[in-house]
């Protein structure tokens, strides 16, 4: 079952608050991970419609109603306030709520937020010691400064679909990743640069813009295929589920199932060949090392696929299991969250929450020995915390609350 939290206190980024003008997955990614490290975090959202990802169900947190299952997975431990960046009002509770922040991200077009006075130029005018980081399709410089862009555009243009399914000449196509991890990458990318801004900060006093574009940070975390193509000169394809570097590194079938394995260098192989009763194969000079076993592939993983099918899954599992060779199941979410790893480090935990009771969240995987993470809320409501953060972080008096909701500003 998945482990209830209580709401506590404290966490390595105590104190930090970062105001949250980004919406659907990137920036708010970002922004979740900076709040399970501590950070007060303060979503900035549009009156009556909220975030993008509030209406991208179904499933919704309770029955056919609530949020979305996907809005939830990226806006824990923050607060919600509405307001209409469109209305001067509320470009100037957005100015006074800055000059309480440590962070401001966004994800707006380039350009889009100097027309409201909110963009980082005019703000780090203000408020020289805030870091103002934004998120964008394309960055705010070069051709394509005002593209807008989703993350399976960014999968597609920035190479990966290319090297993701199955081969050519297996009559595979191109396919994009099962979760909009183009997006889930710049969010890493930026919170990162934002803790070292944070750092940065220290030493001089004064806070930078950090412009995280969704596309280079496509290109960056290529990782060997980008470098593999620079060095080597040649245009990777889709290998399915095996590794361009590595052999023997895909799936297998077995007599019952499939299982993936990895195996990482010489060793492990000569282990491989005798568990599939074919120690012959180690000693055979178009195996015996990795780059042997690149050049023949398709002869190796031709004898190996015959012998994977005879056995059923979990023999082969325990067996290499056994002798330190990294192999494991092709599990579906059910199975992996079935997991005993799962369970034994409390990896799905439970948040209150005003309409649902309770909601599963799935846990910061960091564990720090001093600054444990935090799960202080659930995903808010929209604008749950709007009256609590203007009355008490910005002093604003019951009439102008008022003023603000009769405007439409909040």
């Amino acid at each position: 079952m998945p482990e209830a939290v209580n709401k506590q206190a404290g966490g390595a980024l105590d104190g930090v608050r970062v105001v949250d003008l980004s919406r659907i997955l990137a920036g708010p990614w970002a922004a979740q991970l900076l709040a399970d490290y501590g950070a007060d975090v303060i979503k900035i959202e549009r009156p009556v419609t909220g975030d993008d990802t509030r209406q991208w169900g179904p499933p919704w947190i309770q029955g056919d109603t609530g949020d979305s299952a996907y809005f939830c997975a990226a806006n824990r431990n923050k607060r919600s306030i509405t307001c209409d960046l469109a209305h001067p009002l509320g470009q100037q509770m957005i100015r006074d709520l800055v000059a309480t922040a440590d962070v401001v991200i966004e994800n707006f077009r380039a350009g889009a937020l100097a027309r409201y006075g909110l963009d980082a130029a005019t703000l780090r005018g203000l408020y020289p010691s805030l870091i103002y980081c934004t998120l964008s399709a394309y960055g705010q410089h070069g051709p394509r400064a005002g593209e807008a862009g989703y993350d399976a555009m960014m999968q597609a243009s920035g190479g990966l679909m290319s090297i993701t399914g199955e081969p050519a000449e297996a009559g595979g196509r191109p396919q994009k990743v099962g979760v909009a991890i183009a997006d889930i990458m710049a969010g890493m990318y930026a919170a990162t640069a934002i803790l070292a801004a944070l750092n940065a900060r220290h030493a001089t006093g004064e806070g930078q813009s950090i412009d995280v574009p969704l596309f280079d940070s496509q290109l960056a975390w290529l990782a060997n295929q980008g470098l593999n193509y620079l060095i080597g000169g040649i245009v990777p394809g889709r290998l399915g589920t095996a590794h361009p570097n590595i052999v023997p590194y895909q799936a297998f079938e077995t007599s019952d199932g499939d299982l993936m394995l990895a195996v990482g260098n010489d060793r492990q192989f000569a282990a491989c060949a005798d568990i599939v009763d074919c120690p012959e194969l180690a000693l055979d000079a178009r195996f015996a090392t990795n780059a042997a076993r690149v050049s023949h592939r398709r002869e190796l993983v031709e004898l190996l696929a015959e012998r994977f099918r005879t056995r059923p899954t979990e023999s082969w599992l325990t067996e290499f299991r056994a002798r330190g060779v990294p192999v494991g199941p092709i599990n579906d979410l059910a199975a992996a969250f079935a997991d005993p790893h799962v369970s034994a480090n409390n990896l799905v935990k439970r948040l209150p929450h005003p309409l649902a009771g309770e909601l599963p969240t799935v846990a910061n995987p960091v564990r720090f020995s001093a600054t444990a993470v935090t799960y202080r809320r659930s995903p808010p409501l929209l604008g749950e915390h709007t009256q609590e953060v203007l009355a008490a972080e910005l002093g604003y008096r019951p009439a102008r609350i008022e003023e603000l909701r009769a405007a439409g500003v909040i």
